[in-house]
């Protein structure tokens, strides 16, 4: 990636993060919907506190520009957006409870849990969880009724058992019963990859894209998700805590199954730019339409935070 690739990738990655993040605000804090008793104000704040406290918005950003391509409505977009946002936060929130990850800090702030106490963080997972079916399923999320429900079910499915759940699940047990390699690639697929996966697929669905475009873009997305965690675990033993935003090295200290841990560094940085190249051929039917979802693929293997 050039400098002035690099730098404008950045911009359009800051401009779509505010969006995403104005509108999380306005959902967080419109009064109680039709079907709603009340929103207790304590549970607001933990989920307030734990979805809008920066971060890059990448998920939500692979929504927007996968969707782009087909020139899908914007406003449909940005709440699909959303939906994945609040699903990406619940999991973090979660991840960082005492009984999984055990982390202090998330974005450089205290996690959830620390700021309020383990029931709020619980809860605020939870309704931030099924907060994002009520965007995708709301009517004023316009897309027609079959694509939402179609997005509901892609989405719940990404999330779930045989998902980031279920890959959260084969995550913790990776420390009783050591994976191979493709243990490792199918946990990863899973716990990191879904929600990716979906994201870029979902930016074709809601486009009633034809089914050959929306695989494309699903292959893209699988592409990058193994990318993205190859990158996070070079991180973890490169990186410190005060520029990562979390702690540091605790996969090592853990004794947890990553592909780094197996193969090395300098082998990962090499399937690091494999992966890209990969993601980059599958974009090359779009031309430059894809110059910004290329840059987010070299952009995912590069980073330093």
């Amino acid at each position: 990636m050039t400098k002035d690739d690099h730098m404008a990738f950045e911009a359009a990655l800051s401009a779509r993060a505010e969006q995403v993040e104005a509108l999380l605000r306005r959902l967080l804090g419109t009064p109680r919907l039709a079907g709603e008793i009340s929103r207790p104000e304590r549970l607001l704040a933990a989920m307030r506190h734990g979805v809008l406290n920066g971060g890059k918005r990448l998920r939500p950003f692979l929504v927007l520009e996968s969707a782009a391509l087909f020139s899908a409505d914007g406003d449909a977009a940005l709440r699909v957006a959303a939906a994945l946002e609040c699903v990406h936060c619940y999991s973090l929130i979660h991840d960082d409870l005492p009984a999984m990850d055990d982390d202090d800090l998330r974005r450089g702030q205290p996690t959830v849990h620390r700021a309020f106490d383990e029931a709020a963080a619980i809860l605020a997972g939870d309704a931030l969880l099924t907060l994002a079916f009520d965007i995708l399923a709301d009517e004023a999320t316009p897309l027609p009724a079959e694509r939402r429900a179609a997005l509901v079910l892609m989405l719940a499915r990404a999330a779930g058992l045989g998902g980031m759940a279920g890959g959260q699940m084969l995550d913790l047990d990776a420390g009783r019963n050591r994976p191979d390699e493709a243990g490792i690639i199918t946990l990863q697929a899973m716990k990191t990859g879904a929600l990716i996966r979906f994201a870029c697929e979902a930016g074709a669905v809601l486009a009633g894209a034809p089914a050959a475009e929306c695989e494309r873009l699903a292959e893209f997305g699988s592409a990058i998700g193994l990318a993205f965690q190859l990158a996070d675990d070079l991180l973890d033993l490169t990186a410190d805590a005060g520029t990562l935003g979390k702690a540091t090295g605790k996969d090592a200290a853990a004794g947890k199954a990553t592909l780094v841990a197996l193969h090395g560094e300098r082998w990962a940085r090499k399937q690091l730019d494999g992966l890209v190249g990969q993601a980059s051929a599958l974009l090359e039917p779009f031309g430059e339409r894809a110059a910004l979802l290329r840059a987010a693929a070299s952009f995912i293997a590069t980073r330093d935070s």
